[in-house]
């Protein structure tokens, strides 16, 4: 296996366990509590990460911690449950699938990376692939939570890009970076969480195992290979891995909680893989690389989040990551 196509698969890891959130929030957690489950998978698992590696924000990085936890986190949580609470979530999904295009158009202004055709046309067959998986017939349409997900993916996307432009500081691993944004961002949700939804529920044994999972396995481990893929690959090929998510969505509903898979869901899954395939063959031509300083300060170059992590059911309910 070649060098990129091991950081792609670890990078892959990410949006595949995003796919799972769904199904632990319906099974294993307390229902209608959306900002208290993004509070319970951001803080206590920067809080985690900051302890493992000791390391806090210097200088600009306290600001620069702050955008990106906001951007990746602490606005992207809110407006997507805001999303998913106004829409079917089919139509949450394919509204959110628009940020690989978000993230074409951020690049190019940000950082100077020419989008290429195949990348648009990818990028739209990748988002045609997810509505086919997920959009019901005569599904509902609401302003309110079409600009909400609209929103949603282009605070994700804008993270995704400064998180590339920005790269990390010298002798500051991914794991330390990815604390600081888990942190930053799940302070951002506290006052909402507690504003909107009061005191937090009574917690049985199996919410707490369902809340370990998110904030450990699906959000700690997963945001760091997330965001160490960023770095490593270009912003187009790692945003493209977002489909990843409703496809595994998906398949958990038919494997475990009985929902359908027609012969259109199954080719929208084929049309979305193929688009992220596709994705990660873009010719390095396309991929302007980006000076950065690696965990012990050596230099390296990083290319191209749209992180949608959107877990949706089939019947009609959506969940960020």
């Amino acid at each position: 296996m070649s060098r990129k196509a091991a950081v792609v698969a670890l990078t892959a890891l990410a949006p595949i366990s995003w796919g799972s959130t769904y199904f632990v929030t319906t099974e294993f957690l307390p229902p209608d509590r959306p900002l208290f489950t993004g509070l319970m998978r951001a803080l206590p698992a920067g809080l985690l990460l900051l302890a493992l590696t000791r390391k806090l924000p210097r200088g600009a990085w306290w600001w620069k911690s702050a955008v990106l936890g906001a951007l990746n986190i602490g606005a992207f949580f809110p407006l997507l449950f805001l999303a998913a609470y106004r829409l079917p979530g089919g139509v949450a999904a394919v509204v959110g699938s628009v940020g690989p295009l978000f993230v074409v158009g951020l690049a190019a202004l940000l950082l100077g990376e020419r989008p290429t055709v195949r990348t648009l046309l990818t990028a739209i067959a990748a988002a045609f692939g997810v509505s086919l998986v997920v959009l019901k017939a005569g599904a509902a349409f609401d302003t309110v939570g079409v600009l909400a997900g609209l929103l949603s993916s282009l605070s994700m996307s804008a993270g995704v890009v400064l998180t590339k432009r920005w790269g990390r500081p010298e002798g500051v691993g991914a794991l330390a970076l990815t604390g600081w944004q888990l942190t930053a961002g799940g302070l951002v949700i506290l006052p909402i969480a507690f504003l909107v939804e009061g005191a937090p529920p009574a917690l049985t044994g199996v919410n707490l195992a369902g809340y370990a999972y998110l904030a450990f396995g699906n959000t700690a481990i997963s945001y760091f290979l997330w965001f160490r893929g960023i770095e490593r690959l270009s912003a187009s090929s790692a945003t493209l891995l977002g489909p990843l998510s409703p496809i595994t969505a998906a398949i958990i509903g038919w494997a475990a909680l009985g929902q359908a898979l027609g012969a259109v869901q199954l080719l929208g899954m084929v049309i979305a893989f193929g688009a992220t395939l596709a994705g990660q063959l873009t010719p390095r031509t396309a991929e302007k690389p980006v000076p950065t300083a690696g965990a012990e300060g050596e230099p390296f170059s990083s290319t191209e989040k749209n992180g949608q992590e959107v877990s949706m059911d089939l019947e009609g309910a959506a969940v960020r990551r």
